[in-house]
């Protein structure tokens, strides 16, 4: 009986097993004032059925712990998946749990772990199981979220009675800057399409207006004396690299604007994984010029990013134009 003496565990009668005792005690009153010593019977039956779903619902909750809450790539406003890992000691009993989770500044969906699996064993056992259940949760603001509190809860198998398991968490998960999608999402400052020749034929194709991070030796000369601006030319058989954004701290100021640059880089990061495109970052603060590779750290990047000026409206873009790539990066 030590599950009851847990401080974790919580119980609450339902409007179904308020109704159920009613009728019980209804039925144990009657049978005292009539004298009819077969109503005792039906009481009887009653009770045994209230206390076996007492025993059945203790033991779903029992020979469970949980091990493990993973974040993934949770974006501000927009749900997103948080993993829950359980330890299931006895993978075949049903369950019948709802999983809820408590953040800050969020709300998270139930999810519903029913047990009873047969397969799936861990580590070549089968008296030992992960359970997996993936909460759908949405957060308002970037940056870390607090995990308040995990409930296992049940009313299995009749309804009666409300039994919960809370788990208090000390963990953090990190929330992402919102993907806004941008209408000039290969044009602005912060972000520069990279391209190298590829074998085999690379004659000259066309001709498109300049980004950061082009040779000067791609300059269509033609074309940029009639447009009055740089362009450069495009070659046949070109692949694509991928994207190389960049982003200055010192030049933003806390505030909406800022947060929709960070939101336009998330979306530009987002749109590279789904082209399967290779994408770096840049980040020049106070601290110096930092540099990261791949989406999942461009975005953790963004996510933990912190505005450093005192309010001097910044370039389109928000990157300085004394910024340029390395040659290497630069060159076909």
């Amino acid at each position: 009986m030590y599950l009851w003496k847990d401080r974790r565990l919580h119980l609450k009668l339902t409007r179904l097993g308020l109704e159920y005792l009613g009728a019980m005690l209804g039925v144990c009153v009657l049978a005292g004032r009539t004298g009819n010593n077969l109503l005792y019977l039906p009481f009887s039956l009653m009770l045994s059925l209230f206390l076996v779903s007492g025993w059945v619902s203790r033991a779903a909750l029992q020979d469970l712990r949980l091990e493990a809450v993973e974040e993934g790539n949770l974006f501000a406003r927009v749900k997103g998946g948080i993993k829950v890992r359980l330890l299931d000691r006895k993978p075949r009993r049903v369950r019948a749990l709802e999983v809820h989770l408590r953040l800050e500044n969020g709300r998270a969906e139930p999810g519903f772990y029913g047990g009873g699996s047969c397969g799936g064993s861990r580590g070549g056992s089968r008296s030992r199981e992960e359970g997996l259940v993936v909460l759908h949760a949405r957060v308002e603001r970037r940056g870390w979220c607090r995990l308040v509190e995990l409930e296992l809860l049940t009313a299995y198998p009749f309804g009666f009675i409300e039994k919960s398991w809370r788990y208090p968490l000390v963990q953090k998960v990190l929330v992402l800057p919102h993907p806004r999608t941008s209408a000039r999402a290969q044009d602005f400052s912060g972000e520069a399409l990279r391209t190298r020749p590829s074998a085999g034929d690379v004659s000259p194709d066309g001709a498109r207006p300049y980004r950061p991070g082009d040779s000067t030796r791609r300059v269509h000369w033609k074309r940029t004396a009639q447009r009055r601006a740089p362009w450069v030319r495009t070659f046949e058989g070109e692949e694509t690299m991928g994207l190389r954004l960049r982003l200055d701290l010192l030049r933003w100021a806390p505030g909406r604007d800022f947060e929709r640059e960070l939101e336009q880089l998330s979306g530009a990061v987002l749109q590279a994984r789904l082209q399967k495109k290779e994408v770096s970052l840049e980040i020049q603060g106070s601290e110096g010029l930092r540099d990261f590779a791949g989406h999942t750290e461009c975005w953790r990047a963004l996510a933990l990013a912190e505005a450093q000026g005192s309010g001097v409206p910044p370039t389109e873009g928000g990157f300085p134009p004394r910024m340029e790539t390395s040659p290497q990066e630069a060159s076909p």
